[in-house]
């Protein structure tokens, strides 16, 4: 197992975000999870990146328990994000942004960097453009990216979809789908659960804090429940807004 969180509890203060959850993502998958706002995914996120601390319970990552490992350190041994909201360094080139990712990674970064220019072609024609100028979809293929500057075992990514119209979603999807056909394995967080459903190998449903349901993701696109919840019986469109034109 290439990830394995087992019965894991975060607090913000006295409340209780994440309320013993257990998980797993095997070498080569792509898993989501989905639930409605409020309900622990970018906390799940965050936790494993270390950017939040356990409360209690463990989080292993190819065998090693590194619950106590610091952020920085995990990205070393692997683990790769886009965060939610992007977080592209305004005042920084494309090129730049890129590079931050491979901050701690010594030796010639140019086939990683060719690797990501052929993911994403429109940041090979913008890379001396400023990160805060492109638009929204532009700048979430540069978070994408950066996080695979990297080179993670697993790519965790928050909301890859928020924001963006119906075009740019398709194809952030498959690009995440020609990452994950490439030898990465992919955790992903999605408001946009028809779309993640169709893409991913299995799923979770977390509920306040909770895992309600895990299975097959095929299995949840056509569970009444997660249909009723989640997919409002149209599977063609995204939850998010719209408005951005890429």
């Amino acid at each position: 197992m290439l990830l394995e969180i087992s019965d894991m509890r975060v607090h913000y203060g006295k409340i209780e975000a994440l309320k013993g959850i257990s998980l797993e993502v095997d070498e080569g998958e792509i898993v989501t999870l989905i639930g409605a706002n409020g309900a622990g995914k970018t906390t799940t996120l965050k936790t494993i990146s270390g950017l939040r601390p356990v409360s209690s319970g463990s989080i292993r990552f190819q065998g090693k328990n590194i619950t106590k490992v610091p952020g920085h350190k995990r990205v070393l041994l692997g683990i790769g994000q886009s965060p939610e909201g992007r977080g592209v360094f305004p005042g920084m080139t494309v090129h730049e942004n890129l590079l931050m990712g491979a901050y701690a990674r010594k030796g010639d970064l140019s086939k990683d960097l060719e690797e990501v220019y052929g993911l994403f072609p429109r940041l090979a024609e913008r890379k001396t453009q400023f990160g805060g100028t492109m638009s929204g979809g532009e700048q979430q293929m540069v978070a994408i990216g950066r996080a695979l500057m990297t080179k993670p075992r697993v790519l965790l990514l928050d909301e890859p979809s928020m924001g963006l119209a119906p075009l740019l979603v398709a194809q952030i999807f498959d690009i995440i789908r020609e990452i994950n056909r490439r030898g990465t394995t992919v955790l992903l967080v999605e408001q946009n659960a028809s779309q993640a459903l169709q893409l991913a190998h299995r799923a979770y449903v977390l509920e306040t804090g909770q895992v309600l349901k895990s299975a097959p993701a095929a299995d949840l696109l056509n569970d009444p429940e997660v249909r009723a919840a989640y997919l409002g019986g149209d599977l063609g469109q995204p939850e998010e807004e719209t408005s951005e034109t890429g």
